[in-house]
């Protein structure tokens, strides 16, 4: 009589626990869930994570201390070409007389852009953006310092939360660039050296303001 391998062994009981039916062991794993809650602390998580990723983190009570900061960061760095596209917020630099530029106009040389976000990912520190804002592609991606201005309420501990809000915003009309942005731009494609800002920005500021 022929002697049976050990693949064939094993292929045997595949094939009979394949034709046996069983109760699923787990009927709610789907709806479990993943992680647990951070709501009460997503702002110290998102902190966490984004400094682990080389993103710098500033939180500002009011807008007036936001100017503030962005003064001081301004004047520490010795930035004089700060872009800002998005009218709500050209509002509010113009209000308290932050210096910036409204147009393109010598965006070659730019060298801060400044933008709000859709969400702020706290499990990752990863901002998400897309062109849906009037900020639109260029003005986050190609300065070599980004400032983000976001709001509590656009925190969201993960990225399938994010991607909700942003399907509950746009309905059917969802913006042609999504991106996920984990901190600054990277690579270690040569010699496996780290090099910040190689595709893109090489330094990420998110300041938060209650909202």
């Amino acid at each position: 009589m022929k002697e049976t391998t050990a693949k064939e062994r094993m292929l045997k009981k595949i094939r009979k626990a394949l034709l046996e039916k069983r109760d699923n062991p787990y009927p709610n794993l789907e709806e479990a869930p993943l992680y647990e809650a951070y709501d009460d602390y997503l702002e110290i998580l998102f902190a966490e994570q984004l400094s682990l990723v080389a993103g710098k983190f500033v939180f500002c009570e009011d807008e007036i201390q936001l100017i503030e900061n962005l003064l001081l960061l301004a004047d520490e760095k010795s930035w004089r070409r700060i872009y800002c596209w998005e009218p709500e917020l050209q509002d509010l630099l113009t209000q308290y007389e932050f210096p910036f530029y409204k147009t393109d106009k010598d965006f070659l040389q730019a060298e801060v852009g400044i933008t709000l976000c859709e969400s702020l990912i706290a499990r990752n520190g990863t901002v998400l953006v897309s062109n849906g804002n009037a900020a639109g592609r260029r003005l986050g991606i190609y300065p070599p310092h980004h400032i983000v201005i976001a709001y509590t309420s656009q925190l969201v501990l993960d990225l399938k939360d994010a991607l909700l809000n942003l399907k509950t915003k746009y309905q059917d009309r969802l913006p042609t660039m999504i991106s996920a942005v984990t901190g600054p731009s990277r690579t270690a494609d040569i010699e496996k050296t780290l090099v910040l800002g190689a595709h893109g920005p090489k330094e990420l500021i998110v300041f938060l303001l209650e909202g």
